[in-house]
């Protein structure tokens, strides 16, 4: 079954994504068109349950569906991984009454923000000032919200906010807020370095009015909640940078095979060809990471480790050897237009987002401390 997802995903990328990546790098469009064709191919939300509208299917399918749409263009495997945290959210979380937003986020026709990030809280999510503060039976939110992915076209956004000062991380609830109601305003579209059709912007909150189902889980629960969802997260991530590398680890191969210098192609160089067999090997290397974190998270063992290890090591790689990528086409690599310079800058992202490379490093340390090096 995970080989016809493959292939499906695979050929959708080829014939769809991949000729449109060009254009909606340079306009950085929202590609509405293309979200709306992998929602009636039940490309959204792969691991939402069948009775609940979902594929149904494994974290490791969800890696394999992200490499194959990133090899078309990250931007566009960035919105299904933005979508399998919210419908993960709704499925563990959510009331009866919630869950029936499902069909709505998987189709696409109600577009969902994650909303985390803050000016002084990003990796540091303990950190955030947005509160959400008890009117009656409701609440009513105020504070702001950074670099948030989809924001600028978001119909729902899943908002953490602090419902208790004094509790900590045990003081943060998660809301579901209409981006349409009043004291909603959001800032203009940031312009990115790379995965440019990912529409990324900033949310503000002012007395914005909430109704008691507006609070998704337990309240004070909320950190919890969004941390949950992270190691997948972070599954998604590392499969997305394989997917980034692979795309250019095809195109250099193609370019050495054609391209002639001192009379001959250059991947008969030894140079080309150490490139080429040390971006082979370490996407072969971090594709392996990743499909092993996706088991684990599938068995029900602890994988926070081999979440943070996938990630981290792909996030690494991406950016290495789509650089190498770069450097076998030469000065050509260097010009827009050219799909290795657009997946040198969409790989830079994977070492930040999803929490910063640096802080898997610390997480795979203090699991180690936690349970041992053999654990």
């Amino acid at each position: 079954m995970q080989l016809q997802v493959r292939d499906m995903a695979r050929a959708f990328s080829d014939e769809v994504i991949r000729p449109a990546a060009e254009a909606l790098d340079r306009e950085e469009r929202f590609p509405a068109e293309i979200y709306d064709q992998m929602a009636k191919l039940g490309l959204f939300g792969i691991a939402v349950p069948e009775e609940m509208g979902g594929p149904g299917f494994d974290t490791l399918t969800y890696a394999v569906v992200m490499e194959e749409l990133s090899r078309g263009y990250a931007s566009i495997a960035d919105q299904c991984g933005l979508v399998e945290l919210i419908s993960s959210l709704l499925v563990r979380h959510g009331t009866e009454a919630q869950r029936k937003l499902l069909p709505q986020v998987l189709g696409m026709t109600t577009k969902v923000a994650y909303c985390i990030t803050e000016p002084e809280a990003g990796t540091d999510v303990s950190g955030i000032r947005t509160t959400a503060t008890r009117d009656g039976d409701g609440w009513v939110l105020n504070g702001g919200k950074i670099w948030i992915h989809n924001a600028p076209v978001a119909d729902l956004g899943f908002v953490l906010a602090r419902t208790d000062k004094d509790a900590g991380n045990r003081g943060m609830s998660i809301f579901i807020v209409d981006l349409h109601a009043a004291g909603v305003e959001r800032g203009p579209k940031e312009h990115k370095m790379g995965q440019r059709a990912s529409q990324v912007g900033a949310l503000n909150f002012t007395d914005v009015r909430l109704g008691p189902d507006a609070l998704l889980g337990q309240q004070g629960r909320g950190f919890h909640m969004m941390m949950s969802v992270l190691d997948k997260g972070r599954v998604g991530i590392g499969a997305l940078a394989v997917g980034i590398g692979q795309a250019g680890l095809e195109a250099a191969v193609d370019y050495a095979g054609t391209r002639k210098q001192f009379g001959k192609e250059i991947f008969e160089f030894q140079g080309v060809q150490w490139l080429l067999a040390d971006m082979a090997k370490d996407i072969e290397a971090a594709r392996l990471l990743v499909h092993s974190a996706a088991s684990k998270l599938d068995a029900g063992v602890n994988a926070t480790k081999a979440c943070s290890m996938a990630k981290c090591f792909a996030g690494d790689m991406a950016v290495a050897r789509t650089a190498d990528a770069v450097q076998v086409f030469g000065g050509s690599g260097y010009i827009r237009g050219f799909e290795v310079e657009r997946l040198y800058r969409d790989a830079k992202i994977c070492q930040i987002y999803e929490g910063t490379n640096q802080i898997q490093r610390m997480i795979i340390a203090r699991e180690l401390m936690k349970h041992g090096a053999n654990a």
